[in-house]
């Protein structure tokens, strides 16, 4: 019985594929947050490269990955795809669990699947310096490696509570050549504000991500990296559902249900969006998507799909998605990747359409299941990657109960 499902090098995707090409109806399009116009890429050069603004708004199905990249990438992808028979044998289930296993990748995440590319195209353009945010350190940990890679400086904004609890985080990022910040700091002025309105806030990806913003809209030499939310990172992500379903074929088989958490939506993008197509596009019709957030911060469950802005004090695009407020401090839970107030706009329109669907959990059941995880196949995942191992097992229970 074939427990691994493993891709040769030469066998990764060469492109990335782009769902808005798939869409029935265009994505609403972001807005000036000064304005309320609509954002032109002129409007954008002042922190990204004109190479991701111009992917933030492709309508092409497919974009090539530059053979620098790719070659990078192979670090450590394609990454394995396993069966988890230990936990369908410990839940006496007929249904059949895989999982992707991202961990490969070396600071431990699929953050990395985007970090490279974004540092790549910055670099291109000239760029020696990359500001960015990060919740549980995972985003920044991965942008710290990548531009380590591409010999460029790094400053990453970490929210508070996640500074706090996971202080081996800012090591690793600090390895890998960059400057960490517990946020709101000092040093910006939306840090200012917000420690002047509540001196002991635990700090929000939102938050966080106003100090980037400001940061590097006032440095000529740095630019804006973000880790999730934005269609090039959604993009980027896709390597991993294409490298699944190529797994997946190498065995004959087809999900019938697909399982991730919910942040921002990079990671449970890269996974179904090259399935959500086939769902869009009538291959596939009945794949049942289902998105897992916590219910300390249920942004696609009890949020309003509406304008929004994509940080707290209001410098980024105004950006039309499932949303509980900018100014929504989220409660300081384990997960702190999931501490964010909206959802990328692509998922966004997808759960708006019925192409997937949401649920969420509290907090210590995901950790039961992720307990049940580890003592079946060994492997102790994040908090917020155990979001999806508890929906992954109600499914599967369910399963067991209809046959």
């Amino acid at each position: 019985m074939q427990t691994k499902i493993l891709l040769d090098e030469g066998e990764m995707p060469k492109r990335w594929y782009n769902i808005q090409a798939d869409l029935p109806t265009p994505l609403d399009p972001p807005l000036h947050p000064a304005t309320g116009n609509v954002i032109t890429p002129d409007d954008l050069r002042h922190i990204f490269p004109m190479e991701l603004i111009r992917q933030e708004m492709s309508a092409e199905r497919y974009i090539d990955i530059p053979d620098e990249v790719r070659d990078i990438l192979t670090l450590w992808r394609p990454s394995p795809l396993y069966r988890a028979r230990r936990l369908e044998a410990a839940l006496k289930t007929p249904a059949k669990i895989y999982f992707k296993w991202e961990g490969v990748s070396p600071p431990g995440s699929h953050k990395p699947n985007t970090a490279i590319p974004q540092a790549y195209y910055n670099r291109e353009a000239g760029i020696e310096r990359l500001a960015t945010e990060t919740g549980a350190g995972q985003w920044g940990s991965s942008l710290a490696f990548a531009t380590g890679l591409f010999d460029m400086e790094c400053t990453v904004y970490m929210v508070r509570t996640s500074y706090e609890q996971k202080p081996y985080r800012k090591s690793m990022m600090q390895v890998y050549g960059a400057e960490c910040i517990p946020s709101p700091s000092p040093r910006t002025k939306s840090g200012r504000m917000m420690l002047e309105r509540d001196p002991d806030t635990p700090g929000s990806l939102g938050i966080a991500i106003s100090e980037a913003v400001e940061d590097a809209a006032s440095h000529d030499n740095t630019n804006y990296a973000l880790g999730s939310v934005l269609n090039h990172v959604c993009l980027h992500q896709t390597i991993i559902g294409q490298e699944a379903k190529q797994q997946l074929a190498a065995v004959d088989d087809y999900p019938d249900v697909i399982i991730g958490c919910v942040g921002g939506g990079s990671n449970f993008a890269g996974l179904s969006f090259p399935f959500a197509g086939d769902r869009i596009t009538g291959k596939r019709p009945d794949t049942d998507i289902i998105a897992v957030e916590p219910a300390a911060c249920p942004t696609l469950t009890k949020g309003l799909y509406a304008y929004d802005y994509g940080d707290v004090a209001g410098l980024t695009p105004i950006m039309k998605m499932f949303t509980l407020g900018h100014d929504f401090v989220p409660p300081a839970i384990h997960a702190g990747g999931l501490r964010y107030h909206g959802a990328s706009p692509l998922l966004s329109r997808l759960a708006q359409d019925g192409v997937i669907r949401s649920v969420s959990c509290y907090q210590n059941e995901v950790f039961e299941a992720a307990v049940r995880f580890a003592r079946t196949e060994g492997i102790i995942v994040a908090p917020e990657a155990a979001h999806a191992v508890k929906a992954t097992i109600d499914v599967a229970l369910q399963c067991r109960e209809t046959g």
